[in-house]
């Protein structure tokens, strides 16, 4: 007698579990807004952000990839050529793939950013426009 209740029950409840996902949704609506517009000078081809979001690269039909900042100020721009058609980041932000099907190349190149240091009113020992180097470590064991 048990068995007829379950061999009944399982597929009623099976169907009812069925209908309550279906009614389920992820979302009724999406809400979106343009937070910032980028004005460029030259058609962008694609566009890549590193894995931390604290650079956004653009890459344009004359060959050009353009760096901004997150809040959309230009940093730099890089002449890569226009057989260039597609940019990745690489995971830690400092390398770039260069794809370009028109070549069959992918060109891998190293970013080393630069990063002027206000030193005015420090101590300082030796002429005060010698150039300065700081190495950063990062795999202290």
């Amino acid at each position: 007698m048990k068995l007829k209740r379950m061999i009944v029950f399982a597929p009623l409840a099976i169907v009812m579990v069925l209908l309550s996902i279906s009614t389920l949704r992820a979302s009724d609506a999406v809400e979106w807004s343009i937070v910032k517009t980028l004005k460029l000078e030259a058609a962008p081809i694609d566009v890549a952000v590193s894995a931390d979001g604290g650079r956004i690269f653009v890459l344009t039909d004359q060959g050009k990839i353009i760096i901004y900042s997150p809040n959309a100020v230009q940093e730099d721009e890089i002449d890569v050529g226009a057989d260039v058609d597609k940019i990745q980041v690489g995971p830690e932000g400092d390398i770039l793939f260069l794809n370009s099907r028109t070549d069959k190349t992918v060109k891998v190149i190293s970013l080393d950013f630069i990063q002027n240091i206000n030193i005015s009113g420090s101590p300082f020992k030796g002429p005060a426009d010698a150039p300065i180097v700081i190495a950063v470590f990062d795999d202290f064991q």
